[in-house]
């Protein structure tokens, strides 16, 4: 290469100063010198080309030739000046890692934003130090502003903490900041939304295609135009007509000479749709305009946006030092309004990512925050350029424009050439907006009106910018074996690739979205497939959206035809969320990658009892006000001075009781020690031996939903002093085994939902069903019918319940009947969520349940009462109805179960507790090798109220 420019300078007559300056800051000087007078002559045979025949077309290819093969020679050098520094950096030992300080602001870390910079960042090697402002970043602090990080990512919460601490003009060639002071203050608000440029400059807002108030808060709400002609647009509106909205999201990456991107995802709102959309604003013009107009009116959007940068930051030229930030950039929002005609108007314009009209609620709006900041942090960072030391103070002496050079080109200069060159090559999501080729050649054709015998004005660095912009356009023309070049870079390529359509090449995803914001554990990444996360006792649900990498790839939540979003149920414990990454290019979907997600939600927040407290009782709770003429939350409990009694009822009211240092505070209860109390009565607890003897030659026969079988198998356990046999039975059910031999249970699975409507069993069907596979049975209290579920059972049940006890000689026997319970009531996805007053309504249905039930001479155990005080406290499942859950426990688990309940165990007085049987249980199951145990406290309180009223024999 140096030979190759020695001999172009020998042809061209230059003679080089002996000088000891190395490599490349030199060569880079020839190379300029030598494409300024290439540059010279072309552009004085383009001046004089209209002078020429039409047609000679001879006259012109040679010039482009020479023009394009100059070009590529500078961009070479520049290349060689790239590799060489990248080289000299790799050969540094140890490597020296390149610090970048992120100032997060009023951010949270488990914000996406947060941890997209984090991940992306590392990815690029970089060493990530996180502060919440600037005032308190010891990076920041130690170094008074600049030294040893790279790049300084300033937050929105963070950016006036950032101007205040950060001397721009005192910053190091190498270090990067994502703000452009310059930008921020011509875009300010001057008062009522007028932008501070206009208010000090000559400009009106006639004279520039934007609204004078487009700047500020005050001017945040846009509507799209419903006439077809705007005053602000031009008369002339070639149909079709655009009626709409557009978010122009624009990457400035230099001030002075103007350089700016454009990112190809604009959010659009139209007349029709007035929630915003995501999408390439190539592909909508395109759909709204056809091809040839639609081309024009993206090289408009582009004109109009160029004109506005142009003219608010011509009004800061004046303060501009020598010293400023070269690498320093800003991402924008321009909100530009289409009413009628292609060219449109600014309405808006932010000096942030402004995505407030896509939808919150299915996380479009930080999906494509995210999406554009990756793609800035790519474009910005993989083509990064990094002088070494020693090549700075090479360019500090090639620097003064001393020799007889044609063109001089200072540091700054020098490095924004190479960052140009780098990002202009790179496929990427941007697209160049300014310079343009469009925006130049109006001024190369308004001098060339002037004198020819004139000489040329000098070569400055916009013309340097634009002679690589031009090289890239007559690679890509010739490439593409045409002369008019639609985009002025390769970048749209970089956009056309197989990812929108396709097989699924790269299963992963990008980011798993969740509301509230989960910190997972560990941070996401993509090659990560399993992670754990916690939540607290009041998080019920959790709306989690994964966003795949490739668009072509699908999103299942839990099975192959899951939704790609939805809202879980988090149950106390844990809970697992499968994301099933998948291809459905074929007829039959592949899956490509499983994530797991495990959530444990917190159980209720416990204060222990050491010394004095009161006792507090609750009703119901006051985020679900079941009752609204009773009470709701914690309220002081006065004991009855009466001497205890039994109850005589399952259904007997009553309310929960727990300890407490304050009724005012929930925070200072024991939770653990909470019981149900039911008004002037005890429920007694029946001792394993009682129930034993009780439940001898007894069958007990159950019908209804998962609710019912959590009863049934708590009896199991109770019983047998273990549970050694358990499922997700929807069927039947039937154990001789129980007791010894002794008693037997059945179980039929009621209402079989999943089938189409017209093969379900009838409530007649299931129950003759379970009573015919039960027999022999007697006709009296030995034989036991438990029937209840959370929500279909209504007094039309209880009828049946008669007439086909009455029709099969069995109507002595014992019927307990479960009423309705909690459940459904919160808004989750592929199931009937219940509101407020259907939850109400419920109530009401609840008691009419019970008078018929009572009319009929039947148990009743009121589970509604029992379960909507504790409605948080629901266990897995999507219904959020079941306080319940089998566990498998192995036999030293039993032991220090039996321990600690023995230790914090105490007495309540009358009330239930959920310790109350829990010993007993486990005391006789731990000699087993393996068991299951059922848990839920809830379910532990009415199960027990069951086994009272089976057993009334054991009543003092």
């Amino acid at each position: 290469m140096r030979s190759l420019l020695a001999s172009l300078l020998r042809e061209a007559g230059m003679l080089l100063p002996r000088r000891s300056c190395s490599g490349p800051l030199l060569l880079l000087g020839v190379a300029v010198c030598l494409f300024y007078q290439t540059l010279m002559v072309a552009r004085n045979r383009l001046r004089s080309g209209p002078q020429q025949p039409a047609g000679d077309v001879r006259s012109r290819r040679p010039t482009e030739e020479v023009l394009m093969e100059k070009t590529r020679r500078f961009i070479c050098t520049l290349e060689a000046v790239q590799r060489d520094a990248q080289v000299q950096v790799r050969s540094e030992s140890p490597p020296r890692r390149r610090r970048v300080v992120v100032l997060t602001g009023r951010h949270s870390s488990s914000d996406t934003e947060i941890q997209l910079y984090q991940r992306v960042l590392q990815q690029l090697d970089y060493q990530v130090q996180r502060s919440r402002y600037a005032e308190t970043s010891s990076s920041l602090r130690l170094n008074t502003g600049v030294g040893g990080w790279s790049l300084l990512l300033c937050l929105s919460s963070a950016e006036s903490s950032c101007l205040r601490r950060i001397s721009f003009s005192r910053l190091q060639l190498h270090q990067t900041v994502n703000l452009l002071p310059e930008l921020m203050e011509a875009f300010s608000d001057a008062g009522a939304g007028l932008c501070h440029f206009l208010a000090r400059s000559y400009l009106t807002g006639s004279e520039l295609p934007m609204r004078p108030h487009s700047c500020g808060l005050t001017n945040q709400k846009q509507q799209v135009p419903q006439e077809v002609v705007d005053s602000d647009s031009p008369v002339e509106a070639p149909p079709p007509a655009l009626v709409a909205m557009v978010n122009v999201y624009v990457l400035v990456t230099s001030v002075n000479p103007l350089i700016s991107f454009m990112h190809a995802i604009s959010v659009v709102m139209t007349n029709q749709e007035q929630r915003g959309r995501a999408l390439k604003l190539s592909d909508f013009l395109l759909q709204q305009l056809g091809p040839n107009t639609s081309h024009d009116a993206l090289g408009q959007v582009k004109r109009v946006i160029g004109e506005v940068l142009q003219a608010a930051l011509s009004t800061n030229q004046e303060k501009e030092t020598l010293n400023r930030c070269v690498l320093c950039y800003q991402l924008m929002t321009f909100t530009l309004q289409f009413s009628g005609s292609v060219t449109p108007v600014v309405v808006q314009v932010d000096v942030d990512l402004n995505v407030s009209s896509l939808s919150d609620d299915t996380f479009d709006r930080q999906i494509t925050k995210d999406l554009i900041l990756e793609d800035t942090l790519h474009f910005l960072l993989s083509s990064h350029t990094h002088l070494s030391s020693e090549t700075q103070t090479e360019g500090r002496q090639y620097g003064g424009c001393r020799g007889t050079l044609g063109v001089c080109l200072t540091e700054e200069e020098f490095l924004l050439l190479l960052q140009f060159q780098q990002q202009i090559k790179t496929p990427s999501a941007f697209h160049l907006l300014y310079p343009s080729l469009s925006s130049t050649s109006s001024s190369s054709s308004s001098s060339s009106t002037s004198s020819s015998s004139s000489p040329p004005p000098p070569l400055s660095v916009s013309d340097l910018l634009i002679s690589i912009v031009r090289l890239y356009e007559l690679q890509r023309n010739q490439s593409l074996g045409t002369d008019e070049a639609e985009n002025p870079t390769n970048q749209e390529s970089a956009l056309s690739t197989s990812q929108d359509e396709g097989s699924c090449v790269d299963p992963h995803l990008r980011q798993i979205y969740t509301d509230p914001p989960l910190t997972l554990t560990p941070p996401f990444n993509p090659t990560l497939k399993e992670y754990r996360a916690e939540v607290t006792f009041d998080t019920v649900t959790v709306r989690i959206r994964p966003e795949p990498v490739s668009s072509a790839c699908r999103v299942h939540l839990d099975e192959h035809g899951g939704p790609r979003m939805a809202n879980y149920p988090v149950g106390l414990g844990n809970s697992r969320i499968s994301i099933l990454v998948t291809d459905d290019a074929e007829t039959e979907p592949v899956v490509m990658t499983i994530y797991t997600v495990h959530v444990y939600r917190e159980s209720q927040p416990s204060l222990p009892m050491f010394g004095d407290h009161v006792t507090c009782s609750f009703l119901q709770d006051c985020g679900l006000r079941v009752e609204p003429s009773r009470s709701c939350g914690l309220q002081p409990f006065i004991q009855s001075t009466s001497p205890p009694v039994t109850c005589s009822s399952g259904h007997q009211p009553g309310r929960w009781v727990v300890p407490c240092l304050s009724c005012s505070d929930n925070r200072t209860c024991d939770w653990r020690e909470v019981a149900w109390q039911p008004d002037g009565c005890y429920h007694p607890l029946v001792e394993r031996p009682l129930l034993q003897d009780c439940m001898t030659d007894r069958k007990v026969m159950f019908i209804g939903d998962s609710t019912n079988r959590g009863m049934m198998y708590y009896l199991l356990e109770r019983v047998n002093s273990s549970l050694e046999d358990w499922g997700k039975a929807h069927d039947l059910l039937l154990y001789r085994n129980l007791n010894g031999g002794r008693s037997q249970v059945s179980y039929s699975y009621y209402p079989q939902f999943w089938l189409e409507k017209s093969h379900r069993p009838t409530f007649r069907q299931a129950l003759l069903q379970v009573i015919h596979r039960s027999r022999p049975l007697v006709n009296s209290n030995m034989t036991v019918l438990v029937v209840g579920g959370v929500q279909w059972l209504n007094t039309d049940h209880l009828r049946t319940v008669k007439e086909v006890l009455n029709r099969e000689s069995l109507s002595d026997i014992l019927v307990v009947v479960k009423s309705l319970g909690m459940g459904f009531h919160l808004p989750v996805d592929g199931i009937r969520s219940l509101s407020l007053k259907e939850i109400q309504q419920r109530y009401r249905e609840n008691s009419d349940i019970i008078t018929t039930a009572k009319h009929h001479g039947y148990e009743v155990i009121d589970t509604f009462s029992i379960t909507m005080g504790r409605y948080k406290e629901f266990l897995q499942g999507r219904c959020a109805c079941h306080f319940h859950e089998v566990e498998k426990v192995e036999s030293s688990g039993f032991s220090e179960n039996t321990t600690s309940s023995t230790n914090r165990s105490r007495s309540t007085g009358t009330a239930l507790s959920s310790h109350s049987a829990e010993l007993d249980t486990l005391q006789e199951a731990w000699p087993k090798a393996s068991s299951y145990h059922v848990r839920g406290p809830v379910n532990q309180v009415y199960s027990e109220i069951l086994l009272s009223r089976l057993c009334p024999k054991t009543r003092n």
